[in-house]
């Protein structure tokens, strides 16, 4: 068993003490214990939650040579490449990804992987691509309330590359599609316009328009106040500290985020942000290191992780 012997087509193989096969497509690895009990290894998306890149890339690179058609490990090799900040390479696998679907569904869920790949990258324009061929397979099956999530999706991967009027646009349009739904409860018209007003008030304070984005601050303190959707009073000291920071009122910001998901990494990253233009460094550090180590492969992930990390080099070479 510790000879290094070929493989076995695939099904398994056996590798210097080693036993691979997979299992609902998933390639898995036994490491032989001592007395001779296997052992088994982590997972790739078990890797990628320790936040071991390399490793599960490597894992779903064995995946991708035995099955070059799993849209599964195309797009993890995608995720731990993003993670690993090679964005170009990453993009290749999500590509894969998306022409190995067999469903329309299951393209457009590829598709928004590979949109927030391109938020990886900070390229609005291209996530736009790829967000909207999503957008319209929902419209097209009168799904507007995911064809208006894929809307707002774009419309945030766009505000936080910095393109402001895209974002409005595409935040704009998640509304009006999600409100197309018919017979909608009041909580769900609700929702819509609380998430426009969210919106509204961080395009306003990015233009350097504080009076205009409190305006919207207080249109979504009224929504919530309805008292129709509870669950989403978790995003709003998220936007009373963003609204904060772009004015320059630091301290209000802080104060703010401290009562914000501390989960998340766009807020980790944010705090951080506050921390250091109030001459925090050690703190300042502390969130970025956050935000930098997020294992996840999402919209707020998308802008936090990579900035982060370009952030903490900062601080390393001055």
């Amino acid at each position: 068993m510790h000879a290094v012997l070929r493989a076995h087509g695939r099904a398994g193989f056996r590798l210097a003490g080693r036993i691979g096969f997979r299992i609902a497509g998933t390639f898995v690895i036994l490491a032989l214990a001592p007395g001779g009990l296997p052992a088994s290894e982590p997972s790739g998306p078990e890797l990628i939650r320790q936040g071991k890149f390399e490793e599960a890339l490597a894992v779903y690179r064995a995946d991708i040579e035995a099955s070059p058609k799993s849209v599964a490990a195309n797009n993890g090799a995608g995720v731990a490449l993003d993670l690993l900040g090679r964005f170009t390479e990453a993009q290749q696998y999500f590509t894969q990804a998306i022409k190995a679907t067999r469903t329309p569904l299951e393209r457009a869920v590829a598709q928004r992987a590979m949109a927030i790949a391109h938020g990886f990258a900070g390229d609005c324009k291209g996530a736009e691509k790829f967000e909207s061929d999503a957008f319209d397979f929902y419209l097209g099956t009168s799904d507007f309330f995911n064809a208006g999530e894929v809307a707002d999706e774009l419309g945030r991967l766009c505000l936080d590359a910095g393109d402001l009027n895209r974002a409005s646009e595409w935040y704009r349009k998640g509304h009006d599609t999600g409100l197309d739904q018919p017979d909608m409860a009041p909580a769900r018209k609700d929702l819509w316009s609380f998430r426009l007003a969210h919106a509204r008030a961080r395009i306003a304070a990015r233009r350097g328009k504080p009076e205009e984005a409190l305006k919207y601050v207080r249109e979504a303190r009224t929504i919530l106040d309805r008292s129709r959707n509870p669950d989403q009073e978790q995003y709003f000291p998220y936007l009373t500290g963003y609204v904060a920071f772009y004015a320059g009122d630091y301290p209000a910001a802080l104060a703010a985020l401290q009562r914000a998901s501390p989960a998340d990494p766009f807020i980790q990253c944010l705090m951080a942000q506050t921390y250091e233009a109030l001459g925090n460094r050690e703190k300042a550090l502390e969130y970025y290191r956050q935000a930098a180590n997020s294992s996840a492969h999402s919209v707020p992930a998308a802008y936090a992780r990579p900035f982060s990390r370009r952030k903490l080099e900062g601080f390393v070479s001055k």
